[in-house]
């Protein structure tokens, strides 16, 4: 018995040879398919088999071919009546009709199948039968979900999806990633990353080529990245995948380029440094009062103070004293006085200064003079004067801080008054050269707290009959 059911007519010409060649030819058509096949006459009598049908369920085409529908052999009998409407409902409706049903295979187990069936027309254009195409629900569904996994990653993900091919270009990009670039989905295919990031490109591509050549890395990587937008570069922290992609259909691994998925974590990022610096600031605030304790001259104990103050934080520091001690609020201008700054050649501890009791001649408008006027901080930064700039913008720098009284290696300053008992006893000012970044208010913080902890110490000595 071959996949379908062979016509035996004769008549008296002999067998019909043309007919029997026709139906081995369909036979072997059928049983080269993928998919699992079955026909019906409209009697509801199984005439065709395929091989694939016959693997998914274990029944032969000699077993299935010329059986009455699916019932009491591959169809519980509850279900038969059930199943067998449905499939030939496909005769009376237009179009192919998409079923789902369990079917027996021929060792008693069961198989959730879909089933797409469609009628058969015969000679007279009515329905002389139907056809059924099945598969196993599982893979369908397999495959369903990775069409719809694939198309949720790059439509609705809430992280960005790039397939970077094998010259690190970006294949194919999703939404997220694309407004991640600020730019359009189809405006960065092909392009170098280069064009998109201006920092963090050689990190990313290094992380790309280390994928291609040895497989995905066993974790994220946080890489920050400089995104070139309209408003100008921003800083971001992207958490990175990397997945290397080969081709399923050859026999030996083909490199397609590499899955890169990335989440901004920037904000979570940007508060746990916040976090952490908060920490370590404290921690120093606490040893600077322990080593301050152990001075006996107030002078001493400030330094002490503005020494611990600038680890991690500035570059330079100085100490500037109201003439005669100190001010009450409301007094007209005042004349301050060095009293304390760090070396600006070469690292070191602040050193005393200003002995002669000689004031720091101030031009109006000096973030110093400021900063006791206002009697709160006073940030102040040289602009456009930074690191890799013009020749002629370091030069401005220079003449900016110069022309203030400070280092000349200095680009950005933070003045902190200096406050105890309602009077007003100096400033304090930090500053940072042109390899750091501007001070923030974070900074401004800080620099208040370390001011009222040097204030202090200055004040017990005047108090004690001291002068720091």
């Amino acid at each position: 018995m071959s996949a379908s059911r062979r016509s035996g007519t004769t008549d008296e010409l002999g067998p019909q040879e043309p007919e029997r060649d026709g139906a081995d030819l369909l036979a072997a058509l059928l049983d080269g398919m993928d998919a699992a096949l079955c026909a019906f006459d409209a009697d509801g009598v199984v005439t065709h088999w395929n091989r694939e049908a016959e693997r998914i369920l274990g029944w032969t085409a000699a077993e299935a071919v010329g059986r009455q529908g699916f019932a009491g052999w591959a169809v519980r009998p509850a279900d038969a009546e059930e199943v067998e409407g449905r499939l030939l409902s496909a005769m009376q409706a237009p179009g192919r009709q998409v079923h789902e049903f369990a079917l027996l295979t021929k060792d008693g187990g069961r198989v959730l199948v879909r089933t797409q069936s469609a009628a058969v027309p015969g000679p007279d254009g009515k329905p002389a039968g139907v056809y059924c195409a099945f598969s196993e629900v599982h893979a369908q569904i397999d495959l369903e979900r990775s069409i719809a996994l694939s198309e949720a990653l790059f439509d609705d993900a809430s992280w960005g999806v790039v397939l970077v091919d094998a010259d690190l270009r970006p294949a194919v990009v999703n939404a997220h990633a694309a407004r991640a670039f600020g730019a359009g989905r189809t405006a960065v295919l092909g392009r170098p990353l280069g064009e998109l990031l201006a920092q963090g490109v050689e990190e990313l591509e290094s992380a790309l080529t280390h994928v291609l050549a040895e497989g995905a890395p066993p974790a994220p990587a946080e890489m920050w990245v400089a995104v070139r937008t309209a408003e100008g570069e921003q800083r971001r922290c992207w958490r990175s995948g990397f997945l290397r992609l080969a081709s399923p259909l050859a026999e030996e691994p083909v490199p397609l380029g590499v899955g890169w998925l990335f989440q901004d974590v920037t904000e979570a990022k940007q508060t746990e440094q916040e976090a952490a610096l908060l920490r370590f600031r404290t921690n120093q605030l606490h040893r600077a009062a322990r080593a301050a304790a152990e001075c006996e001259d107030p002078a001493e104990a400030a330094s002490v103070h503005l020494d611990f103050a600038l680890a991690g934080f500035a570059d330079h520091a100085l100490i500037d004293r109201v003439a005669g001690g100190a001010v009450p609020d409301g007094e007209g201008p005042v004349r301050l006085v060095r009293a304390a700054a760090t070396p600006s050649g070469a690292p070191g501890p602040s050193l005393p200064a200003g002995r002669a009791g000689l004031p720091v001649r101030y031009a109006d408008g000096h973030p110093a003079l400021q900063c006791v006027e206002r009697i709160g901080s006073v940030r102040a930064s040289a602009g456009a004067a930074r690191a890799g700039a013009g020749a002629s913008e370091p030069e401005r720098a220079r003449e900016w801080a110069v022309a203030r009284q400070w280092p000349p290696d200095s680009v950005h300053a933070l003045c902190a008054v200096l406050r105890s008992r309602g009077r007003t006893l100096g400033v304090v000012t930090f500053l940072r050269g042109a390899s750091r970044t501007q001070f923030e208010r974070l900074d401004a913080t800080y620099a208040e707290d370390v001011a009222v902890r040097i204030a202090t110490a200055l004040d017990l000595g005047e108090a004690l009959g001291g002068r720091g």
